[in-house]
Parts: structure tokens; C-alpha cells; sequence
């Protein structure tokens, strides 16, 4: 299938919120609470462009939960039809777009103009978010530790938190979409 073909078989943002069984509420937070800089140029350049994105998702993905609602406010500002994509039902594709050449990271966002072309990547963390999750998986046990599956559930406990309520990682995603958009 061509990009064309995997955009027209997404669903839309709101029937994925809709289904959305884990960190709905989370994402809504942050939709209904980041306010978008006042960017006008930008946006109208983006508009010109006549884009649109596939988000390749799940539910349960902090990552997801954190970086959805940031695209979803620039594309209602900027033109951009958005289509989601489960990751785990569409392997084909995401396989395509692996992390460092082998990691099925999650949200991927590729951006296509209206001829199906890839135009930009963007995905799976912004840099900033990056340092925060090194920094914070640098504090776990080593994993053959008894108390590893526990600290490690805190740590995404503590992850989640963080993504929903330090609105600074909400700007820092913005910046690097805008800076993959440019």
C-alpha cells in the first residue's frame, strides 16, 4: 500500500479518542489545556503546504497520550488531516518507521502532501522528552533485581504524571514539530 492508501485507512481523531480505553482521559487534559503559541505565519505556511499526517498509536502509549492532543491542536490551526493508525494492527507500515532501525517506538507521525509523498517524520519523542525518559529509566534497578518490575511501574506512573501535568513538555513537543514542519 502507498501512504495515499494508509491515510485513507485511518481512523479519524475522534473515533480514536472515542474507542480510547487507557489514557483517554489524559490526552483530553492536555488537549483542553495547551494553548497554542500565537504562530499565524506558521500555520499559514503549513496550510500552503496542504498536509496531512498518519499517527501510528496506541492507546496505552504515554508517549501517544503526551504528543496526540500537541498535533491535534497545530492541525486544527493548520490544515492538517489527521488519521490514526494502531500500531500493533498495522505492522506493515510501522515496520517501516522503526526507531533506530529496530524499535516499534510509538506515535509516529508522517506527514504527506496530497500526492501520497512522505514530506516529514516526526516520532517518536521530541529531544527534550528524550532526556527526561533517559534520566528517568537511568534511576531503575538493573533488571534482573527483585524490585525491577516494581520500580519500573513507578517510573511510568511518574512518566505519565509528568506528561500530564509539566506543561513545559507540552511546548517542548510543539517546538519540535514546528522545527520538523519548517
Amino acid at each position: 500500500m502507498n501512504l495515499n492508501d494508509w491515510f485513507e485507512k485511518g481512523l479519524n481523531p475522534d473515533l480514536y479518542i472515542e474507542s480510547m480505553e487507557t489514557h483517554k482521559e489524559d490526552l483530553l487534559h492536555i488537549y483542553d489545556h495547551f494553548i497554542l503559541p500565537n504562530d499565524e505565519p506558521f500555520f499559514e505556511l503549513v496550510r500552503e503546504r496542504n498536509l496531512r499526517a498518519i499517527v501510528l498509536t496506541e492507546d496505552w502509549c504515554g508517549d501517544a497520550m503526551l504528543n496526540i492532543p500537541i498535533l491535534m491542536k497545530l492541525s486544527e490551526a493548520a490544515g492538517i488531516q489527521v488519521r490514526m493508525l494502531l500500531r500493533d494492527q498495522n505492522l506493515e507500515l510501522m515496520d517501516q518507521y522503526l526507531t533506530n532501525g529496530k524499535s516499534r517506538s510509538i506515535p509516529i507521525f508522517i506527514f504527506i502532501d496530497r500526492d501520497g509523498n512522505e514530506v516529514a517524520k516526526w516520532g517518536p519523542r521530541a529531544a527534550k522528552i528524550q532526556e527526561f525518559v533517559d534520566d528517568s529509566r537511568s534511576k531503575l534497578p538493573p533488571q534482573d533485581a527483585e524490585d525491577f518490575k516494581e520500580k519500573s511501574s513507578e517510573m511510568y506512573m511518574f512518566m505519565t504524571k509528568s506528561f500530564r501535568d509539566h506543561t513545559e513538555f507540552w511546548t517542548d513537543v510543539y517546538d519540535s514539530l514546528k522545527d520538523t514542519l519548517k
